[in-house]
């Protein structure tokens, strides 16, 4: 049983991908990240050194502290925090305990270079289905402060360069379609985030974005809820903003709805 101030790796991958999640540091040092490059899934990596920075970072926020193993470092720095009056908790075992639960680690090397403090995306205004989950995926599982320009088609690529942002769910882009596979099923692959449920969710994004609704019986539903919030926002940012409130419902699906249904009462012993 985790203590007081304790977290499973369980329990926080039950928060990571819900508007619940935590803020996640790693305070690995160095030496220990280099042996193994990967993060948890959200996670941002900041010294142990520093904590009057990291205790204003994350002020106001439940906080998870991982280290390597889940020792000295990860309880020492929440430890500091709570005393900061911060809810903290340090990972049980740490990215280690966190490995060895077979839950996913994203690579470093794949991990944007932020800008301003984020990572920054561009793609093409007027959203629909693939914008829309693309980022709700790096919101919930890769960035939670990630920022998204929506720019005419034709300008996607000079935003890009002009601004540091990463271009996707464009033509020649590397976050975008290969083959049947849409820009979300790639996010998912370079991630490393192949888990049942986003697997699941991914089958039914791809079933929309790419009018094979044969794959999915739920895609003819996803397309018109997600050409109706088109229609009812006319700014591209708000419409991500309620976007995004859709894919947290639909990864509660995915991970523990699926099997439920809704009968609507029958009539007993007579006309209805």
């Amino acid at each position: 049983m985790a203590s007081l101030n304790e977290i499973t790796p369980n329990q926080l991958m039950r928060l990571i991908g819900t508007p619940a999640a935590p803020a996640i540091i790693d305070v690995c040092i160095d030496a220990d990240f280099g042996k193994d490059p990967r993060l948890i899934p959200t996670a941002t990596r900041m010294p142990h050194t520093d904590l009057p920075t990291l205790a204003a970072r994350v002020k106001g926020r439940r906080v998870v502290v991982a280290c390597q193993k889940g020792k000295k470092l990860s309880q020492g720095v929440a430890a500091y925090l709570r005393v900061e009056g911060i809810d903290a908790e340090y990972l049980q075992g740490g990215v280690y305990g966190w490995r060895d639960a077979d839950l996913p680690l994203i690579p470093a090397a794949i991990f944007p270079a932020p800008v301003n403090g984020a990572t920054l995306w561009v793609t093409k205004q007027r959203p629909k289905i693939d914008r829309i989950a693309c980022p709700w995926l790096i919101r919930r599982f890769v960035d939670p402060d990630a920022r998204f320009l929506f720019v005419a088609p034709n300008e996607v690529a000079d935003v890009a360069d002009k601004f540091g942002a990463v271009p996707f769910d464009v033509e020649d882009a590397f976050w975008s379609h290969r083959g049947e596979a849409c820009t979300f099923d790639t996010m998912l692959a370079e991630f490393r985030l192949e888990t049942q449920p986003l697997l699941r969710l991914a089958t039914l994004v791809r079933a929309a974005d790419t009018n094979r609704h044969d794959l999915a019986p739920e895609a003819a539903g996803l397309l018109a809820i997600s050409v109706g919030l088109s229609k009812a926002f006319k700014d591209d940012l708000t419409q991500l903003e309620n976007g995004i409130i859709l894919y947290d419902a639909l990864y509660r699906w995915a991970r523990d709805g699926v099997n439920e249904t809704h009968d609507w009462p029958t009539a007993q012993g007579g006309k209805a």
